[in-house]
This record gives C-alpha cells, sequence and structure tokens, in this order.
C-alpha cells in the first residue's frame, strides 16, 4: 500500500489506512482469542505485522500523522476507569493506595538503579534516570483488559487506584533524580524543562476538575441521550487537545474528569453510553501502537536491556506485595497485584527523549534503546500478565473468560 499511498489522495489514503487497520485487528484478534489471550494482545501484534518494520502495508508517514488517535483513546479509557474513585469507596483505602504505589514504584527504581550500578559499573546519572523511568506504569492496556472481561470487585478498585497515582510518582522521582544530576556541572538542561510539565500536569488535572463539575450541571433530566454523548466527547476532545498542546498525557486530567462527574451526579448510565461508543477508537489505538513498535530494536537490547527489563518486573512484583502487606489487604491481591502492573509505555518513553538530552551521547542513545525495546517486550506480555492476575484473583470468572 506504501507505493498504491503515492498515487492516492490524501483523504482516500486515510480512510482506506483506518479500514485496513480496524479490520487487520478484527482478524488477529479471532486467532489470539482462541489462544485465549486478551484482546489488546491482538491489536498490538496486527499493528506489528501491518507496520511499517514487517508487511509495510501502512507506511511509515501514515503511522506518525494518527498520532492524534493516542491521545483520544487515553482520553476515553481514563473517563471511564474515573467512575470506579467515588469518594464512598476510596475514602476508606486512600492511605493504602499511596502505601503500595510508593512501595511498587521506589522498590522497581531502587532495585534497577543499584542494579545497573552495581552489576554493570554503569555511572550513576544513567542508573539514577533508568530508575527513575522504571517507575512509571502504563494503565490503557491493563484498563482495556478490565473492561474486555468485564472484571469487578475489590481487586479491580484496588489497581485502578494505584495505577492511576503511578505516573504521577514518576514525575516526582524523575525530577528528583534531574534534580542530583543537576548538583553537577555541564548539565544541558535548564530547570522550566522539569518544573513546566509538573505545572501542566497541575493545571490539566484542575481542568479535567472543572470539566467534570460543568458536565454535571449540563446534564439536566430532559436531556437527550444524543446530546449527553456529544457534550461528553466534546469535552474529552477539549481536554485531550489541551493536553496534548504541552505535550502531557491526558490520562491524570480525563480520570479526574470521570471521578468529578461520578461523585457529583451518581450518574452511571453515561459511562455505560460512552464505552458503547469507544471499541473502534480502542482498536485503533491498540493496532497504531502496534505499527510503531521497531521490532529491530531487540537486537539493541543487550545484557543490559534483558537485566533493567526483568529487574523491573521482579521490583514492581515485590514492591506491590509488601506495600499490600503494609495496606493489610487480601492474600489475592498481594499476590496478584504486582502481575498487573507490568506495562510500560507512553510517559516513560517521554522520559527517556528527555533524558537522552541529560546524558552524554553514548549512554542517552543506550537509555533510549533500553525504553523504546522493552516497551515493546512489557506491552506484549502485559496483557496476558493483567489477565492471568484478575483470572486468580477472582476478579473475572472461569465461565465469563470462556466466553470472552
Amino acid at each position: 500500500m506504501s507505493n498504491l499511498a503515492c498515487q492516492l489522495s490524501d483523504t482516500t489514503t486515510i480512510l482506506l489506512s483506518m479500514s485496513i487497520i480496524l479490520f487487520a485487528g478484527f482478524l488477529v484478534t479471532r486467532a489470539t482469542k482462541l489462544a485465549k489471550l486478551p484482546n489488546v494482545t491482538g491489536y498490538i501484534i496486527a499493528g506489528v505485522l501491518i507496520g511499517p518494520y514487517v508487511l509495510n502495508i501502512i507506511p511509515h508517514e501514515m503511522v506518525e500523522s494518527m498520532g492524534f488517535i493516542n491521545d483520544i483513546a487515553l482520553a476515553f479509557i481514563a473517563f471511564s476507569v474515573g467512575r470506579f474513585f467515588r469518594k464512598e469507596v476510596f475514602k476508606g483505602t486512600w492511605s493504602g493506595v499511596m502505601a503500595i504505589v510508593l512501595f511498587e514504584s521506589l522498590l522497581a527504581g531502587v532495585l534497577i538503579t543499584l542494579s545497573m550500578h552495581f552489576i554493570f559499573h554503569l555511572d550513576w546519572d544513567f542508573c539514577l534516570l533508568l530508575g527513575a523511568i522504571g517507575t512509571a506504569t502504563a494503565p490503557a492496556s491493563t484498563m482495556v483488559t478490565i473492561r474486555q472481561y468485564h472484571a469487578r470487585g475489590e481487586f479491580v478498585n484496588t489497581l485502578l487506584q494505584v495505577v492511576a497515582f503511578d505516573d504521577a510518582v514518576c514525575l516526582i522521582v524523575f525530577s528528583i533524580a534531574i534534580a542530583i544530576i543537576n548538583t553537577g556541572a555541564g548539565s544541558n538542561i535548564r530547570t522550566s524543562d522539569i518544573a513546566l510539565p509538573l505545572i501542566y500536569n497541575i493545571v490539566a488535572l484542575a481542568i479535567g476538575f472543572i470539566s467534570g463539575a460543568l458536565l454535571s450541571k449540563l446534564m439536566t433530566p430532559e436531556r437527550s441521550e444524543d446530546n449527553r454523548l456529544i457534550l461528553t466527547i466534546s469535552l474529552l476532545l477539549g481536554i485531550a487537545g489541551l493536553c496534548a498542546a504541552v505535550n502531557v498525557s491526558p490520562l491524570l486530567s480525563c480520570m479526574l474528569f470521570g471521578t468529578t462527574y461520578i461523585n457529583m451526579t451518581k450518574d452511571k448510565d453515561l459511562y455505560n453510553q460512552v464505552e458503547q461508543f469507544t471499541p473502534p477508537i480502542l482498536s485503533l489505538f491498540f493496532v497504531v501502537s502496534g505499527m510503531s513498535l521497531d521490532i529491530r530494536s531487540f537486537t539493541t537490547l543487550g545484557v543490559i536491556g534483558a537485566t533493567y527489563f526483568i529487574i523491573r518486573i521482579i521490583g514492581k512484583y515485590l514492591g506491590a506485595y509488601f506495600g499490600c502487606m503494609v495496606a493489610k489487604t487480601s492474600k489475592t491481591i498481594r499476590n496478584y497485584l504486582g502481575l498487573a502492573l507490568v506495562p510500560q509505555a507512553g510517559v516513560a518513553i517521554g522520559l527517556a527523549f528527555l533524558g537522552e538530552r541529560i546524558l552524554p551521547e553514548s549512554t542517552g542513545k543506550m537509555l533510549l534503546t533500553i525504553i523504546l525495546s522493552s516497551s515493546v517486550l512489557y506491552e506484549l506480555i502485559g496483557p496476558p500478565s493483567a489477565k492471568i492476575a484478575l483470572f486468580y484473583s477472582g476478579a473475572i470468572k472461569r465461565d465469563k473468560s470462556i466466553k470472552s
């Protein structure tokens, strides 16, 4: 299609590409369902196959022009997750959730930092940045796996609350690592490069809260279902657009949007209505994500990258386990929560590009290569790991898993 695309108009190319993307995702999920794998895994594999690095059915230029789909999908995912943060549920669990978040984030970061320095004798600056980035979790694939299997219960509530705060902790830890590195001479990064992302995220949270309050006022009893959906989507797209303007993820803002609305209205029907609208968007999101993954990067992962990949999983699992002990959660949450925290992409990749600028050229490229290549593996094994955690924790039942 890459040669044919040169002879077609931009509109025709975009429409045909989106058609192929959706159909490829559908076909591959037929095969992954036979293997009892989540749909997310099938979508990502479909993207890898039709993308520019394998069959090249969808050219690289087209993949780059579809970046807006990521922001739209994350906005919808986060809004739907916001309904699980009802104040009556969160009020009695927030201290335990924060304990879990701090343990699973910081233990992974500390283990990565120490192992990189003492095993491979790498520079402390490199080790600190890699450890800080390793604290992040990509919640999108886990959230969609929860949605696919209609998982519910205490395990799901705890998991969603943990992943909601995980990236916020990562940003703080990364900023601290940068501050430590900046105490040395010759840093080529400005203070504003670190402070502005934190400020933008705070402003985005404020916009999410205001949007939720505004929507609660607009949803009058006489409002038709069509207009309810139009108003909700317009606000979601507006938040995603504002976040994209300052290069921050819409996840936290849209999550607070959904949380504010559910706590002010108790209206669960709107979330069900939005979920009926989202399957094609989520399919596009994960297939496009798969098309962006260069599987050739596996060859440059190396021993250091493989060690990072394994150590981070160990750190996330043990950190979640010990955090659950402190929070006094049930045994099932303690045993399986860490398995659902494997994916890493989005925020980690963005911070890796920033870290590349700070480090010397050789180590900067190594940092970026490790994060990019390991993210491919994390996104492939993350959904099956999440399904295993949901299944054995009792969040999804055996008969429901088979039907799905």
